[in-house]
């Protein structure tokens, strides 16, 4: 099944019956020769046709002026001309009859505001005529699924779609998954994204049945939101997605915006993106293969318990320091396991997890068989990592070499038999032991720590997130001063103290009075305001407040002030809540120690909002300083459930009020009895030219759909 948006289908991409290489040429130094030899290996398969403007003939075959010129149908264009014949290509290809293009043409969004508006009426065109276009400025595309050969270079057969903004890291990435025995169901190279954007694709490759595991290389997501609804559903079918992108450095932002015209993203807003999409993020191309091979070879099994199997002290140690980094447990074995090792290994000195199968006096390679067939067994262990020589010991005679294949054939056997992973991480990789593994599937690793990534893949498996809808609010906020925010927030179900807002010292005496000394004092305007001596904390009488409010008065003359009940913040810990809106993504929610700390300690979680109750809770459950929440040192645990509340109500909030940049609970304080709120801001989107206020939501000019 193929992703159709109105009546405009990915399926013509993919599957032409019929295509051209506009720009065709015999010059070994340009795209239009690359792409026209690739093209020319469907010849057969489906129509394939040339055109340079000069016509003649190009790469021995006849090469026609236009498409048009042709007086034959064709599906799909691919276009390698200069940029300032671009747009005149793209109406010759429309009316000839092409429903997808392909651009790989430059000099478009990423050269500026005159390359912008190019590109932009080329997408309104190409939309207008119901077709598509991947690009402009990429690589081209491949699907081995339908013999689709439209990329510079061959490219290896096999069950990962790449989606990718660079056309030098699909290269990358292409050699080292064929070095893994892997290759690609379909490649397309994304460049500029003006019109099929990653979701799109996202969406499409979801439903590709020779599609195993989904990789992307993406440095503009466009509109976020769709790529991680589009990801979730490609995690619910069985297609998980595994994301390598940048902004981790200026320098890496600069170089995406220049080579795509990207607008890059937060790392950590990426990462909460990947949360709610189930996507696996990586952070190289190495770690994309490692992920992607892991994927596709196990699926979607969880693994958590490793048992190690060695045949010395050191790899197994190392195996296991490495295995427990990595988030996994390397368990005690119990007794009837250890009794059953024992039995196996009789000489051995060491039968505990790692078990090490060299100690003992005489060494039986098919101990590593017999060995990770009663780990394999037991309901303790999810996973087994065999370290060390295994893979070498057929150098030590003709003997050795038939016990160590027959002991490779045993396991390669188990690991199929009983669905569990088992890595081999061995000096010798390219041995006949370890090429025997890896022809039954099992991963074969010159490094152990290679081996223990890819269990770590196993144990962060998770179900995407439902991101639940959100009625916008009717009513806009328009009052961004910290009362404003406190009316919004205490609306919104936020506990605040009692206070009042007053303009002169006889209303802030009277109010006192009301709420009850001791109070605070706030000087309304300020966004900083205790930085500037702009709040004064335990007034305890009238005198007190009095001078309070003649000092701020004499320094920064305030429009207005607040008085409020002062809450004593001992046996309680700060938290800082709030949202802010991403330009792709939306809506992103973070909660934190807060108050003073919030900057110094930076331990903070995200998660695209809205968010519900549970999910908040596990945002608290993943701050590195967690445990302060718990009973500690005599005090009672804290109130979670209260914290969990306002987190969700924050988030609620931030996406009902689309005029919202910014909204802050700092400090939310909370006890063992529950949670208030101690201050607050806001900060609204700017109006917009014509007065409308500006709102972000993940959606651009020539993308939104």
């Amino acid at each position: 099944m193929t992703w159709v948006q109105g009546s405009r289908s990915l399926s013509v991409l993919f599957d032409p019956r019929s295509v051209a290489v506009v720009g065709a040429t015999d010059d070994e130094a340009k795209y239009g020769n690359w792409l026209s030899v690739q093209a020319l290996r469907m010849a057969g398969a489906r129509d394939v046709h040339l055109v340079n403007h000069r016509a003649g003939r190009v790469l021995g075959r006849p090469a026609a002026r236009s498409i048009q010129e042709l007086a034959v149908p064709v599906d799909l264009a691919v276009l390698t001309v200069p940029a300032d014949g671009f747009e005149d290509a793209v109406e010759d290809a429309l009316e000839a009859g092409a429903r997808a293009i392909v651009g790989v043409t430059s000099g478009f969004a990423e050269s500026g505001a005159a390359g912008l508006q190019l590109q932009e009426r080329v997408v309104r065109r190409v939309r207008s005529a119901d077709a598509v276009l991947v690009g402009p400025n990429c690589l081209g595309i491949f699907d081995s699924s339908t013999g689709l050969t439209l990329t510079s270079n061959p490219m290896p057969a096999g069950r990962v779609t790449l989606l990718s903004q660079s056309g030098n890291m699909a290269l990358e990435l292409a050699n080292r998954l064929a070095a893994c025995g892997l290759g690609f169901s379909r490649f397309v190279s994304l460049g500029n994204q003006a019109d099929l954007d990653v979701a799109d694709l996202v969406e499409d490759c979801a439903r590709h049945q020779e599609t195993g595991v989904i990789a992307v290389y993406c440095e503009d997501f466009k509109d976020g939101r769709r790529f991680v609804a589009a990801a979730a559903e490609a995690a619910r079918r069985g297609k998980p997605v595994v994301l390598l992108t940048v902004g981790g450095s200026e320098a890496s932002i600069r170089g995406a915006r220049s080579h795509t015209g990207a607008l890059t993203t937060k790392g950590s807003v990426i990462d909460a993106a990947c949360e709610a999409g189930a996507v696996h993020r990586v952070t190289s191309p190495r770690e994309l293969v490692t992920v992607a091979s892991t994927l596709l070879r196990f699926g979607a099994v969880s693994v958590r318990r490793v048992a190690i199997v060695a045949d010395g002290g050191g790899h197994g140690s190392i195996a296991s320091d490495l295995a427990e980094a990595a988030g996994l447990e390397v368990p005690e074995l119990g007794p009837v396991l250890g009794h059953r090792l024992a039995a196996l290994l009789p000489t051995a000195v060491a039968i505990e997890n790692p078990v090490d199968v060299g100690s003992g006096s005489r060494l039986s390679v098919d101990s590593f068989g017999t060995v990770t067939e009663a780990l394999l067994d037991h309901e303790s262990i999810d996973a087994v990592l065999v370290t060390g020589y295994f893979g070498g010991y057929a150098q030590y005679g003709p003997s050795m070499a038939r016990d160590e294949l027959a002991a490779a054939r045993r396991i390669g056997e188990l690991a199929t038999s009983s669905h569990k992973p088992v890595l081999l991480h061995t000096m010798f990789p390219d041995g006949a032991a370890a090429t025997e593994l890896s022809s039954q599937g099992v991963p074969v690793f010159a490094d152990v720590d290679h081996a223990t990534d890819c269990l770590q893949v196993l144990s962060h498996q998770r179900s995407p997130r439902r991101l639940t809808s959100t009625q916008p609010s009717a009513t806009p906020v328009s009052d961004a001063t910290y009362w404003g925010a406190r009316q919004l927030l205490h609306a919104a179900g936020i506990p605040f103290p009692p206070a009042r807002l007053v303009r002169g010292l006889e209303e802030a005496l009277t109010a006192a009075d009301d709420i009850g000394f001791p109070v605070t004092l706030k000087a309304m305007g300020l966004l900083h305001k205790a930085d500037v001596g702009g709040v004064a904390l335990g007034l305890d009488d009238p005198a007190q407040l009095a001078e309070a409010w003649a000092l701020m008065e004499g320094s920064m003359t305030p429009p207005a002030y607040t008085v409020e009940a002062m809450v004593e913040p001992s046996g309680g810990v700060e938290l800082i809540v709030g949202a802010q809106v991403d330009p792709r993504f939306g809506a992103v929610v973070t909660v934190g120690l807060g108050g003073h700390h919030a900057e110094v300690l930076a331990d903070v979680c995200h998660a695209l909002a809205p968010v519900d109750e549970a999910t908040a809770r596990s945002m608290l459950g993943r701050l590195r300083s967690a445990r302060v929440l718990d009973d500690f040192r005599g005090r009672p645990a804290l109130d979670r459930d209260a914290a969990a509340g306002i987190i969700s109500n924050v988030s609620m909030l931030a996406v009902a009020h689309r005029e919202l940049a910014e909204v802050e609970v700092n400090p939310l304080l909370l006890t063992p009895g529950g949670a208030v709120a101690l201050d607050a801001r806001l900060v609204l989107h700017p109006p917009e030219p014509d007065g409308h206020v500006a709102t972000v939501r993940g959606e651009q000019p020539c993308t939104s759909r």
